[in-house]
């Protein structure tokens, strides 16, 4: 029996597919709730505020470093006081050290590269007077405060926003195929074909090869669907998504396992630009939309012998 070709979408199928997905992202969007972030700008003002009247206007941020930055709450208001704000992971590497409470506690050096670094970076204009060497006014403290919590309250219901979509995504996947009489089976290590779960099958987030994919299903005819759960919020952010990462996988996964043996999919939902989603398609990757998973599931059931 010949293998069943998934599908590649025209132009047209990918436009229309699009600007569903899109109407849908708009419809999330504006019903998201304000509590949300007003919970979350609440949480911060009060640790900014906290951080600023507790080292005297910031002027005695050296001497409390190893204090402040091993408190998670503290340690992201003071990433936030340079602009742009640093992110945990590029300040290890500005400040060449672990951000961990052990290396933090037993080497005062390294809390104090740390503040040097985000000094570096300050926000002049929320922290004028920091440079001015001179006390704040009871607005400037009050602006600083409000500023520097909305930035931290706005990034972080963003990154709440991206998870939480892409986590009921994969459920939705997971739902599906069990819906459509697979079984979900343990997390593993996929290295060669010996690794996969049965046909009829399916694991979530595992490496499969060298690199991790969302969901790992096998097809009633035997081949490997690693599939990747992709949320993009703007265009731009979806050659990152889709053609950066679940295209570039897609590579890497036909040439270590063959292109007869292995179908890279991806579950799309949210902004897409339609020449990225050619690219991917022309990449390799087999796409399929969060808001139509019956073309997944039929796709999979025309593998069956």
């Amino acid at each position: 029996m010949a293998q069943v070709v998934p599908p590649r979408w025209t132009d047209e199928e990918l436009t229309d597919a699009s600007q569903t997905a899109m109407a849908a992202f708009r419809e999330m969007r504006v019903q998201e709730p304000l509590e949300q972030y007003l919970d979350s700008f609440e949480d911060y003002r009060q640790t900014v505020e906290d951080l600023i009247e507790g080292t005297v206007d910031l002027t005695d941020l050296h001497a409390q470093a190893v204090d402040l930055l091993t408190q998670p709450d503290f340690l992201t208001a003071i990433r936030y006081l340079a602009s742009p704000a640093i992110s945990e992971d590029d300040l290890k590497v500005l400040a060449n050290t672990s951000l961990s409470r052990k290396i933090l506690t037993t080497q005062p050096a390294a809390a104090q590269r740390i503040i040097d670094t985000i000094l570096l970076g300050l926000d002049r204009n929320r922290f004028p007077w920091v440079s001015e060497q001179r006390e704040p006014t009871e607005a400037e403290r009050g602006a600083a405060v409000i500023s520097t919590a909305a930035l931290i309250a706005t990034q972080k219901v963003q990154t709440a926003r991206r998870n939480s979509a892409k986590d009921e995504q994969e459920n939705a996947v997971a739902d599906a195929l069990v819906d459509n009489e697979f079984v979900e089976v343990d997390r593993r290590h996929v290295q060669n074909s010996a690794d996969l779960p049965e046909a009829g099958e399916f694991c979530r987030e595992s490496l499969f090869g060298t690199r991790k994919a969302d969901i790992i299903a096998r097809l009633w005819d035997g081949r490997a669907m690693p599939i990747e759960c992709k949320v993009s919020n703007s265009a731009t952010n979806s050659v990152k998504r889709l053609n950066n990462d679940a295209a570039a996988k897609a590579t890497t996964w036909n040439h270590e396992f063959g292109t007869n043996n292995v179908v890279p999919t991806a579950v799309l939902s949210g902004v897409f630009k339609i020449h990225n989603l050619r690219s991917a398609q022309a990449d390799g990757l087999t796409l399929f939309w969060a808001h139509d998973l019956r073309s997944m599931i039929s796709f999979i059931e025309s593998t069956q012998p």
